[in-house]
């Protein structure tokens, strides 16, 4: 061997020394052989592990669906790197069954369990060179045979998109087990579209060609799935409009072509927007498994055969990814509007007014109106122009303007009641709105009285004797006088009422305005009188009592009670104050309990306004009859009893306003609510109000009504969606509190939890427009709606009440439920008759059709098993050897347009 040693200065002669130098040891291996041996090496590692010690290694899960797992090594040949994958299962237990959802592709296609997979590391993912595909399967085979393994290991060739694979398997010492798949991707011969030219394809793999496969049989095993799909709401739009564009062109398809409904034109959210169906449509999977075909005509009959002849129905509901995802691009629905409500109302404590908040332009006010989703034209019609074109801002400021123009033109407010009570349990812009429009109503009975005085005959004379006092030609009109009231009658009969248990709520009749006693003194007529109160008498003249008809009490909203309750904290004394507070309505009161009753004194009031301020004697508490200090004769007059000890006090408040009171029925009282006064103080609180407080009833308002919209959908008795949406109330109580006490400022933690229930707003919007679409499609077997919004609420529950989806967030839901007897029928009905809009179109040619609908997929696998000995496959197997294997295996899927046809094919080497 030569000296390695040279001269360092002989810098010239260095390149040819070293090359003199190097020479070939041929006893080493070369770089095949050690390509080899590194492949082997990685397999006994594998092989050593074993699944338990390699899932904790790290082995990858391919799927929540999946009983399968993959580690991977890389290797280098000749300049290239490949990379290596073992797929295993983590129980290897039993044999791959046919039809199973959780194979993987090669699994279904030759029916192995666990396998190798070598592919070069680059773009593709494939070897587009056959000399090389098949010499680097050859190096796997040869490492494999080494280890003593039975891996069958496959290689990638041609297109990625035609998922072509070769493969080999060692099967011992005895057989070879060869597999190729290829895909058809265009141009399917007519034959190979029909069961009969798919058996006789398979049949030429093992028969002599030629044969006259029609006239021959073979025992060959075959199962078969077919895939059918509704037709999805946006694919039937996509036809009529292809359907439209055919007609204006000319031709002239029959049929129905007009724009066809929404999914959700029925559901309570659709007067706001209109919602993706999520549940995109249905797959019906059936399946024939365990025949034996002979002939290629068994399978022309076979072709014929209708979908309820199948021995498994298997029902797989398609619903969106967009509902499940974690994206925000989709702004439709209410959780979306409600974000923006709360980041408004954030960004709403910096201003002053509202036209400060409309004219200062702040950091993300243009990302908040541009992300403003207008709502349907109807919608829009019914409130404003306006509405959400400049935010909420203008459209607030625009709204006023319109209330303020209704009180002035005396014009009825929108959607306000004009009468009745007010709704305390709503926010307090509405309270005062619904005040507004009962001041509204009031003005415009006012100015009805005064044009009907101005236009009768008498009207001068009625407007100069207004402030006389109501003679015997008086009378305040009942229900079917009310045409002939004079001016100075009341404005209308609902302003007063009878605050006793019996008598009508409406003015006094002709015959109650009569005189008490014999006196003709003006003092003594009864007037405003709504009936005898049973047998109750008067305690200083033997009259039967009367009770009144009394103004009713004015109304006030949430603000005017509290400003009245801290008054009452204020003054300490609660009921001399609250005494005083309704000392407009107690004054009212007795004026018109004196016109009615002339000859009554203050005990007599109190009996009747106040039966708990006046004392019976013993002898009449026990009797049962004395709820009223009353008699029912004159024999026992005068009544007996005592006014309370509040009530007998020096200086009661009562009794002093009892003195003060005129005796005056209701009709001829002051109002005692000025619809003026009231409407004007309303208006200047919408006019003044700060943006923030305007925002936080707002949102409080808008979380409530979107909730209560949502809660009437209909979905059946789905109780997982009744519960979610129950806690949905609960969280938006507790979460909803601090706006109503005002606690809120920029940027608090109260803003962060209104972000927070918006995000779990959303998810049970998704949940809810599920199972409303469930619930429609499975109107008629509940129980099947029930199973699938189940298995999805368990698949979507993580992603609830967290405030993110992103965790996981590229699953996607998928659910087999097999289809009882009893409801095949009714999924059939789901698959309805294509119209002729729908099926013009189509050329139906792959047969076994479910209602007029083909099937999407249609995937094949026949099958031929042989016994290895006395054949010519077993010319060199031991004597005695005596076993049946699968000899040749074909899978087929495809449809008119495509096929993929995958072969493993079983020999003796």
């Amino acid at each position: 061997m030569a000296s390695t040693s040279r001269n360092e200065s002989d810098g010239d002669n260095e390149p040819q020394e070293e090359e003199f130098e190097r020479f070939d040891d041929f006893t080493l291996a070369s770089s095949w052989e050690r390509f080899i041996s590194d492949i082997e090496a990685v397999c006994r590692q594998w092989m050593a592990d074993g699944p338990k010690n390699l899932l904790k290694k790290g082995a990858v899960h391919l799927g929540p669906s999946m009983n399968l797992y993959k580690v991977k090594s890389e290797l280098k040949h000749a300049l290239k790197s490949y990379c290596m994958e073992y797929h295993f299962e983590s129980n290897s237990d039993g044999k791959i069954a046919d039809w199973d959802w959780s194979l993987h592709d090669l699994q279904l296609c030759f029916g192995v369990k666990d396998f190798l997979v070598i592919a070069p590391q680059s773009a593709s993912g494939v070897i587009l060179d056959a000399p090389e595909s098949s010499k680097l399967l050859s190096a796997v085979a040869i490492a494999l045979s080494n280890c003593s393994s039975m891996w069958p290991a496959f290689v990638p060739v041609h297109d990625p998109s035609k998922k072509s694979y070769i493969g080999i398997q060692s099967m011992g010492t005895i057989f070879t087990r060869r597999f190729e798949a290829d895909h058809i991707s265009s141009q399917v011969p007519v034959k190979l579209m029909h069961l009969e030219g798919l058996f006789e394809l398979f049949v030429s793999k093992f028969a002599y060609s030629t044969l006259d496969f029609s006239a021959h049989f073979f025992q060959v095993h075959f199962t078969m799935k077919l895939t059918y799909k509704t037709i999805s709401h946006d694919d039937d739009d996509a036809t009529r409009g292809v359907d439209a564009e055919f007609v204006e062109s000319g031709g002239s398809p029959k049929g129905d072509t007009h724009t066809r409904a929404q999914w959700d034109d029925d559901c309570p959210w659709s007067e706001w927007y209109s919602a993706e169906d999520p549940v995109r449509g249905i797959e019906l999977v059936t399946i024939w498994t365990g025949k034996m075909v002979e002939s290629s005509s068994e399978m022309a009959e076979l072709e014929n055969a209708s979908p309820h002849e199948a021995e498994k129905w298997i029902l797989c509901p398609n619903i969106s990814s967009t509902i499940s995802d974690g994206s925000r691009a989709n702004t439709v629905g209410f959780a979306s509007q409600l974000s923006l409500l709360v980041d408004a109302l954030n960004m709403s404590f910096e201003a002053q007014f509202m036209e400060d908040f409309v004219s200062v332009e702040k950091p993300g006010m243009d990302n908040l109106k541009s992300s403003m989703v207008v709502p349907p034209p109807s919608v829009v019609d019914r409130l404003l122009k306006e509405l959400f074109q400049d935010a909420i801002a203008s459209f607030w400021i625009e709204f006023v303007r319109e209330v303020r123009w209704c009180w002035e033109e005396s014009q009825t407010l929108p959607r306000m009641p004009g009468s009745g009570s007010i709704d305390l349990s709503t926010c307090l812009i509405n309270q005062k709105l619904q005040m507004l429009a009962i001041c509204i109503e009031k003005k415009q009975q006012l100015n009805e009285e005064y044009h009907d005085c101005i236009g009768s005959e008498d009207g001068h004379s009625a407007v100069m004797e207004n402030d006389q006092v109501a003679d015997d030609s008086w009378k305040t009109p009942d229900p079917g006088e009310y045409s002939d009231e004079k001016c100075d009658s009341p404005p209308t009969p609902t302003n007063f009422h009878n605050s006793a248990t019996s008598g009508p709520r409406y003015g006094t009749k002709a015959g109650d305005v009569t005189p008490s006693s014999d006196s003709k003194s003006s003092d003594y007529i009864r007037r405003g009188s709504a009936g005898v109160v049973g047998p109750m008498m008067l305690l200083k003249s033997h009259q039967s009592m009367h009770a009144p008809f009394t103004q009713e009490a004015p109304l006030m909203t949430e603000d005017m009670h509290e400003e009245r309750l801290q008054a009452v904290d204020a003054f300490g004394d609660s009921f001399s104050f609250s005494a005083q507070l309704e000392k407009e309505i107690l004054f009212s009161d007795m004026s018109a309990f004196k016109a009615a009753n002339p000859e009554a004194v203050f005990e007599d009031f109190i009996r009747w306004h106040s039966p708990g301020d006046w004392e019976t004697d013993d002898t009449l508490k026990s009797e049962p009859s004395s709820g009223f200090a009353s008699v029912s004769s004159k024999d026992d007059w005068p009544p007996r009893g005592r006014l309370s000890q509040r009530m007998s006090e020096r200086g009661n408040l009562w009794r002093k306003i009892w003195n003060d009171a005129p005796s005056l029925p209701a009709s001829e009282q002051k109002p005692l609510l000025d619809p003026h006064r009231e409407a004007e103080k309303i208006l200047h609180y919408l006019e003044t109000i700060r943006p923030h407080q305007l925002l936080e009833q707002m949102v409080c308002t808008s979380f409530r009504a979107a909730a209560d919209t949502l809660n009437q959908t209909s979905f059946g008795g789905l109780k997982q969606m009744q519960t979610k949406i129950d806690q949905l109330y609960l969280t938006m109580a507790s979460m909803l509190r601090p706006l109503q006490a005002n606690r809120l400022s920029a940027g608090s933690e109260g803003i962060e939890d209104l972000r927070r229930i918006s995000v779990v707003f959303g998810h049970v919007e998704k949940l809810l427009t599920i199972a409303a679409s469930l619930h429609r499609k499975f109107l008629q077997a509940p129980s099947m709606s029930e199973a699938i919004f189940t298995s999805y609420y368990d698949f979507y529950s993580k992603r609830m009440g967290t405030g993110s989806v992103e965790e996981n967030g590229d699953m996607e839901f998928s659910m087999k439920r097999q289809v009882r007897n009893h409801e095949r029928q009714i999924v059939s009905s789901m698959f309805t008759p294509p119209t002729v809009n729908q099926s013009w179109r189509k050329v139906l040619s792959m047969g076994n059709l479910l209602n007029g609908h083909e099937p999407i997929v249609r995937e094949i696998i026949f099958s031929k098993r042989d016994r290895v000995s006395g054949n010519h496959y077993a010319s060199h197997t031991p004597r005695g050897y005596n076993k049946e294997i699968e000899t040749y295996r074909m899978y087929i899927s495809g449809t008119s347009n495509d096929l993929r046809v995958a072969l493993s094919v079983a020999s003796c080497d």
